[in-house]
């Protein structure tokens, strides 16, 4: 009579080297559709929790990306179709949103070359750095955290390449064009003393005309394990800051400043709803040591960033940021 041998019949189990679509990869498929509902509908979580997880998501969002070679190596080695092609999704969202960062930019050359630099109040080298942007040969330099003893180092190495700039508290701007209508922006937070000014705003006369210039450098964000993502004082002066932008009369205008995240992040979009898209690059700009977000920015109204990108480093903890910014010629007559 001889019954089927154990592992011949027709409901043998599949042996370790074959996939296997059902029973095997439920954890790491669920895990790839949670990380794709994460990058499809960050918005979604909301920011009115203790720590803003919303906000702290937008800010490091391209590094969810680092989840899928995770995941497919979960998939494989559970030898799971299921989680194999689930993987799949995060990969495709991930390069929905990020994916032109990966391309080149374009390569035509630029009306107008833009380096926003977050300085540093400890950088032991102003000379150095004031140096290396210079290199550069841009025709706008912003920067940051300028204190009244660095201040005189900057202007003194800068002023031979750059003849005209405006300082308003701590943040500074150096052109190779005349600046004119200087003053500063008020982007004060409620309860910060008046001595307390980050901002400000100029026109620069450039060959292809005026351009309205805002240099700006948002309080700082707190990351800590009871509080979470502190950012509320940076939101509040975004929307100063966005107020100010709506209301500038110039139609190009250029921001250059250490805005503390990233344009993702939505407690931004005060000020990025009223610039147009940025360029599709990464440019991590922070920390300098191993940049993981670019919180320094360079955004426009009426004129396109083509490119912009990360510098070697100063003596700062930010890393300097390159942008080439082109717009249509004037309009005759004006």
């Amino acid at each position: 009579m001889g019954g089927q041998r154990a592992g011949r019949g027709p409901w043998r189990r599949p042996r370790p080297e074959q996939w296997a679509w059902r029973g095997r990869g439920r954890v790491p498929a669920g895990l790839a559709v949670l990380v794709t509902c994460l990058l499809v509908c960050h918005g979604a979580v909301p920011d009115g929790l203790p720590g803003r997880p919303g906000s702290l998501l937008e800010t490091f969002l391209p590094w969810l990306g680092l989840a899928v070679p995770v995941l497919a190596a979960l998939a494989l080695l559970r030898r799971s179709a299921v989680a194999a092609l689930a993987a799949l999704l995060p990969a495709a969202a991930w390069l929905g949103l990020f994916g032109g960062h990966l391309l080149p930019g374009e390569d035509r050359a630029p009306g107008l070359l833009a380096v926003q630099h977050n300085v540093s109040d400890e950088n032991p080298d102003p000379e150095g750095t004031a140096r290396a942007l210079a290199a550069t040969r841009a025709d706008l330099l912003a920067l940051e955290e300028l204190t009244p003893a660095a201040l005189p180092r900057y202007a003194a190495a800068l002023a031979p390449q750059y003849p005209y700039h405006a300082v308003e508290g701590t943040v500074g701007l150096w052109s190779r064009h005349p600046l004119a209508d200087v003053r500063p922006v008020d982007i004060r937070p409620a309860g910060v003393g008046e001595d307390w000014n980050r901002a400000l705003r100029a026109t620069a006369r450039t060959p292809r005309g005026e351009v309205a210039v805002y240099v700006a450098h948002l309080p700082s964000l707190r990351l800590s394990p009871t509080h979470g993502f502190g950012s509320a004082r940076r939101d509040e002066s975004a929307v100063l800051l966005g107020a100010a932008i709506a209301a500038e009369p110039v139609d190009r205008l250029i921001l250059l400043g250490d805005l503390n995240s990233t344009v993702d992040d939505r407690g931004l979009d005060p000020v990025t709803s009223r610039t147009d898209p940025p360029s599709r690059d990464f440019a991590f700009s922070w920390p300098a040591s191993l940049p993981l977000a670019r919180i320094d920015q360079v955004l426009t109204r009426s004129a396109t960033v083509t490119r912009i990108r990360s510098l070697p480093a100063t003596g700062s903890d930010h890393l300097p940021v390159a942008a080439h910014l082109t717009w249509p010629a004037p309009a005759p007559g004006r």
